[in-house]
């Protein structure tokens, strides 16, 4: 039977907390309850037998459920208090701690699960997840194959995405470089040729297996995904180190022996404080705040991330970054229209930088690569005067920027998104860390 802790509060009458109880062990075996807190209805000076189980107290709510969970060992946490108790707010802390011990929690109309994790390779895997979509997960990602590659490691990416194969796709990028031309004929196939996996293949030159989802949970859970197939190819490949790199907001089903959080340092402190943002906190061990500049990020909006990260977890190493373009080929010389993701306001700064570290000039550029229509529009506003395009590989970058330079006569180099460090800790500092952890949990659960 499924090992229940409840919790109950001091609102209400302990003999109908009592009857509820009863009416719980029907369905499950309820091995204890957590005291959230309330006074009205409870004499806690007479004890807390007319419970019928035991019941913990401590000095806050969070405090008593993991008590509960790791005395108990319970399968799920059954919420039976409510307001004013228990706020919307405390109960995502609440399940947050419950999902962190792979613990279900349920209340009288919702339920979480933790993310399942069907998969549990043999190959150790790095797990790089992010609090949302375009915090640069896939540019760490792709960083850290590099760093590993170039320190000798034989690793390969497992990338998950909404525009990824129908079949777990293998790609050799250690052994044959793709080029824009190929990444046409991609997509002349049907397929999204801006998928992560085609970005860390080209960006990296690493092996990499792409998948897809679709769905996302709060937690970070996927409604269909074919990742864990995915991750079963990746296993028969006898690498060294398989680096699983999530998609938006959510996380691979695929167990991860240690995980690196990518924070979006526009998205606010919320991200990492509030709703599910502790539980993906909990898994980190090292976190990245991407894109940590003006106009997306002032330097208190960053401390403040920071300080909510320290409250929570004092010992996980952050390291704050930016991102610069990076073009994988010569573009000294060139009159260039500049295709990117990144908000207007970050423009003028990366239009700066190519110009400046390239030796090329930016005619045109748009923020628009996401939005087709408004990409369009961009890149005709300065037609025939560019005579080449710089597209980072994401969204639209083949089917509209690529497809338009073979209309227009001009060839596409692809740009790489380089994390660049802008704090104390480096971001080789928190890979290294986490690579470390995920090699050292690896060996020992393998029993080698």
């Amino acid at each position: 039977m499924i090992r229940a802790v409840a919790l109950i509060d001091g609102e209400h009458y302990p003999p109908v907390v009592r009857f509820a109880l009863d009416a719980l062990a029907a369905e499950y075996e309820v091995v204890a309850a957590a005291f959230m807190g309330g006074t009205e209805k409870i004499d806690l000076a007479a004890g807390a037998a007319v419970y019928g189980v035991p019941v913990l107290f401590a000095e806050s709510a969070e405090e008593a459920l993991r008590d509960a969970i790791e005395t108990y060992g319970p399968d799920l946490v059954v919420d039976l208090s409510d307001e004013p108790v228990l706020s919307a707010a405390d109960r995502f802390r609440l399940a947050g701690i419950a999902l962190g011990h792979g613990v279900a929690y349920r209340g009288a109309d919702f339920r979480f699960d933790p993310p399942s994790s069907p998969v549990v390779t043999r190959t150790p895997a790095l797990g790089v997840i992010g609090t949302g979509k375009r915090v640069g997960k896939t540019a760490v990602s792709a960083y850290i194959a590099r760093r590993l590659k170039a320190a000798g490691r034989d690793i390969v990416v497992l990338a998950m995405g909404r525009g990824g194969p129908a079949e777990p796709e293998l790609i050799r990028g250690d052994e044959v470089a793709l080029t824009t031309e190929d990444l046409l004929m991609l997509a002349a196939q049907g397929k999204h040729a801006s998928s992560d996996n085609y970005e860390d293949a080209v960006m990296s030159r690493v092996t990499t297996v792409g998948c897809r989802r679709c769905g996302g949970g709060m937690a970070g859970g996927t409604f269909f995904s074919n990742v864990p197939e995915g991750a079963l190819l990746v296993d028969s490949l006898g690498k060294e180190l398989l680096v699983l790199e999530g998609s938006g907001a959510a996380i691979p089903p695929v167990a991860s022996d240690a995980d690196i959080l990518v924070v979006g340092a526009g998205q606010g402190v919320s991200y990492v404080r509030d709703y599910f943002g502790p539980y993906r906190l909990k898994r980190a061990d090292g976190v990245i705040i991407a894109n940590a500049e003006e106009p997306v990020a002032s330097a208190s909006d960053v401390a403040k991330i920071v300080a909510a990260i320290r409250a929570q977890r004092e010992d996980v190493p952050i390291a704050v970054t930016t991102f610069r373009p990076k073009p994988i080929e010569d573009v000294s010389g060139k009159r260039m229209f500049f295709a990117t993701t990144a908000p207007q306001g970050v423009l003028p700064i990366l239009v700066k930088h190519l110009e400046s570290e390239y030796g090329c000039i930016v005619i045109g550029s748009s923020p628009n690569l996401s939005d087709r229509a408004s990409l369009r529009v961009d890149m005709a506003a300065c037609s025939g005067l560019y005579d080449l395009m710089l597209t980072e590989l994401k969204a639209a970058a083949i089917d509209v920027v690529a497809v338009a330079g073979v209309e227009f006569g001009v060839p596409t180099v692809l740009c790489d998104n380089v994390p660049v460090s802008i704090g104390a800790t480096h971001i080789d500092e928190v890979i290294d860390h986490a690579v470390e952890v995920a090699l050292e949990r690896a060996q020992a659960r393998r029993g080698s």
